[in-house]
């Protein structure tokens, strides 16, 4: 197998050196392995409209088929806050401990900027999260690394201060909730998260 694709082994190396000087370098360890026997984005299956803000689809979850897999797809309408969940462990009472974990690798499209919120278990409700900018992308699609450094993570004074640190937020991770406050047409094609591998159900 070594030397049958070597042109896809050069593009792929440049899209690294394209993407990630920009956005910190992604791990090796990246890849969730194949996708599960249910639609799933990097064997995340529970991408989900919380109905929370006017949203389409309202409720219920976001996974469409794009031509032989499946993307997630949510717009955001209005000036209000919307909520869109994925749980890491693809069941709500699951948790992940992500403390060794270098962050997450996000292909992605966006309208306008919107954050990311780290969600533990044992914190769950309520807007007071840890979270990151998620950029807009223009609308064109583009992958981008997310680096769980403490310093790349803030909070919001509109939606509170955590009353948790963000180190243990990552050791009882459930789930990774997009957050926006605008309009904005949102689809992700790839989540993969360092140094875990979500169990398919």
């Amino acid at each position: 197998m070594r030397g049958r694709f070597p042109f896809a082994r050069t593009l792929s190396a440049l899209t690294t050196l394209l993407v990630f000087p920009l956005t910190g370098t992604a791990p090796a360890s990246a890849s969730p392995g194949r996708e599960c026997a249910t639609p799933s984005v990097d064997r995340l299956q529970q991408w989900l409209a919380s109905g929370e803000g006017t949203t389409v689809p309202a409720t219920g979850s976001l996974l469409v088929p794009e031509g032989h897999r499946y993307a997630a797809k949510v717009t955001f309408l209005n000036a209000e806050w919307h909520v869109a969940v994925v749980w890491l462990g693809n069941r709500f009472e699951a948790q992940a401990d992500l403390s060794r974990s270098a962050g997450f690798l996000l292909t992605y499209r966006a309208t306008d900027d919107l954050y990311v919120q780290l969600r533990p278990a044992s914190h769950w409700s309520g807007g007071d999260k840890w979270l990151t900018l998620v950029p807009s992308t223009g609308g064109r699609l583009v992958t981008r690394f997310f680096g769980f450094s403490p310093r790349r993570w803030t909070w919001l004074p509109e939606l509170g201060q955590p009353s948790y640190s963000f180190a243990s937020a990552l050791a009882e991770a459930r789930g990774l909730v997009f957050v926006g406050k605008t309009p904005n047409e949102l689809e992700f094609r790839g989540l993969r998260i360092d140094g875990y591998r979500p169990p398919c159900l």
